[in-house]
């Protein structure tokens, strides 16, 4: 017999402020995740060498299609349906098991063929211990699920810092002992395994035998139309390393990929884990258009206020801070850095279509733009590739400022929200990224050049937080995104503290 998950019931104000929190938690989350991640480059750039973090790029540009394909969209459209039987999660998650093991098999068997590909022997058994990663992350995947439907995301974010810590000293224990690329190989596989034992420790569930009703047919059918949109996203995006170690070899592939780590962990810490919180919030509002629509517009205004000024600071400062972090044996991948970060502004608003998408119910034209952006993005690295690993860059980037308005824009038609809603929301912060740009360059090149690496960061960043500043708050008049700020600091800092910053509450 199905048995009806019990789901927690707030009212309006408590619903919108929980939520709010929970999108501070999951980015708190990801920041701290972010910092273990750039600590941990950090430690192991200085161990290793460019080869090899480029061998272990070229496995997981061919090979990380199937963490994108295990759970067939599952997660988000658990989270997204108003309610869901414990056989349908059950079922859910065998089919999810079955798929990673698929994959983990499928893996272990193509290795041959991936070191032929590459002329690499190194990379056959880099591959087959890759791919067992993809069974141990599919059997936390629905228990995962179940903790974000709930808005446990508190919870979640602990065990994620949790594991990906873990992770990363066993990676730097093996670099230090000398295991070379091999600390890189075995870190993803201990996160998933604490990942696991943690999840399933916080999420007493207990999955019965699989029951293919039609409500399963339905998440299953809803899930693949996102899974769709994923898997063409992540084909293009790992077109650029997949095409460069061919091209170019492990070692150039090597810095492209750390300049490339900096960069998306930078992004990830302001997307990804709004995704769920905002698939969670906008899902629950979609009867109400209009307060849909004033939910999305002050999380996109605030995300991209905050977001903006970041990656243009890190694009100015992009090619000293990689010497300074990695070492001069990295310096190559300075310019590089530099070039993702330029395009950070567009991408941040480009990767929040998925709000849309799945609120509205319509992964089909998720599914469906994703088709379409993918093979554009592949014509751009292939229009790149003969200049090397810049020219791969710059093409990117170009690729992004052309698809991130229609991406939205397409989005949001079922919800009603088009290019103006658009533009209110994100035009003073994109005219600040410009002008800040500009002006935190111009200074780098003609008048900093001279200065030592670290006082000349620390002036391109206070130039730029204060052009920024001026434009957006000064000209725009932008202050909804700082009440936001100041919202959210009152209500986690101690009462104390909050007082003495003047965060308090006006009576």
């Amino acid at each position: 017999m199905s048995v009806q998950l019990q789901e927690e019931k707030l009212e309006r104000g408590e619903f919108s402020k929980k939520s709010l929190h929970s999108g501070a938690i999951s980015i708190l989350a990801q920041a701290t995740n972010t910092a273990v991640q750039i600590g941990t480059t950090i430690c192991l750039a200085r161990l290793l060498v460019p080869e090899d973090f480029g061998l272990v790029a070229m496995v997981s540009a061919l090979t990380g299609f199937a963490n994108v394909l295990m759970d067939l969209g599952t997660r988000d459209a658990v989270v997204q349906r108003p309610q869901i039987t414990a056989d349908e999660l059950s079922t859910l998650f065998w089919l999810t098991t079955g798929l990673g093991a698929l994959f983990t098999g499928a893996v272990f068997a193509a290795a041959p063929l991936i070191g032929e590909f590459y002329h690499e022997e190194r990379l056959v058994k880099i591959a087959q211990f890759w791919g067992l990663t993809f069974v141990i992350t599919a059997l936390s995947c629905q228990h995962a699920a179940l903790l974000r439907r709930k808005l446990m995301f508190q919870k979640v974010a602990l065990i994620e810092v949790t594991a990906n810590v873990l992770g990363a000293f066993t990676a730097i224990g093996m670099a230090l002992s000398g295991s070379g690329y091999w600390a890189l190989v075995i870190r993803p596989l201990v996160t998933a395994c604490v990942m696991l034992i943690l999840v399933w420790s916080n999420c007493r569930w207990i999955p019965g035998l699989p029951v293919f009703s039609k409500g399963v047919k339905e998440t299953v059918k809803f899930g693949l139309n996102i899974t769709g949109f994923t898997t063409t996203d992540y084909l293009a995006k790992a077109a650029d390393r997949v095409g460069l170690g061919y091209a170019v070899g492990a070692r150039e592939l090597g810095l492209y990929h750390n300049a490339l780590t900096v960069y998306e962990n930078a992004l990830t810490v302001v997307t990804l884990p709004l995704h769920s919180v905002a698939v969670a919030t906008l899902s629950k509002l979609r009867d109400n258009l209009e307060e849909l629509r004033r939910a999305w517009s002050t999380a996109l205004s605030s995300l991209t206020f905050f977001a903006t000024l970041v990656f243009v600071v890190l694009a100015v400062i992009g090619q000293d801070l990689i010497v300074l972090l990695l070492g001069d044996k990295w310096i190559g991948a300075g310019i590089l850095l530099a070039m993702f970060a330029l395009r950070g502004p567009a991408q941040v608003v480009e990767r929040t279509l998925g709000w849309l998408h799945v609120a509205a119910g319509r992964p089909d034209r998720w599914m469906r733009w994703g088709i379409v952006s993918g093979i554009f993005q592949v014509v751009t690295v292939l229009c790149g590739l003969p200049f090397g690993s810049l020219g791969v860059a710059i093409s990117y980037g170009v690729c992004t400022y052309i698809i991130f308005v229609p991406a939205i824009v397409y989005a949001g038609q079922p919800l009603q929200i088009g290019l103006g809603d658009l533009m209110r929301s994100i035009g003073p912060q994109l005219i600040g990224a410009l002008v800040t740009a500009v002006a935190g360059f111009t200074l780098r090149m003609y008048y900093l050049s001279d200065f030592p690496p670290f006082q000349r960061m620390a002036t391109l960043v206070v130039v730029c937080v204060s052009v920024y500043t001026l434009i957006t708050v000064g000209m725009f008049r932008m202050t909804k995104p700082i009440d936001v700020a100041k919202r959210l600091l009152r209500d986690f800092l101690p009462s104390g503290l909050s007082r003495m910053l003047g965060l308090s509450a006006a009576h």
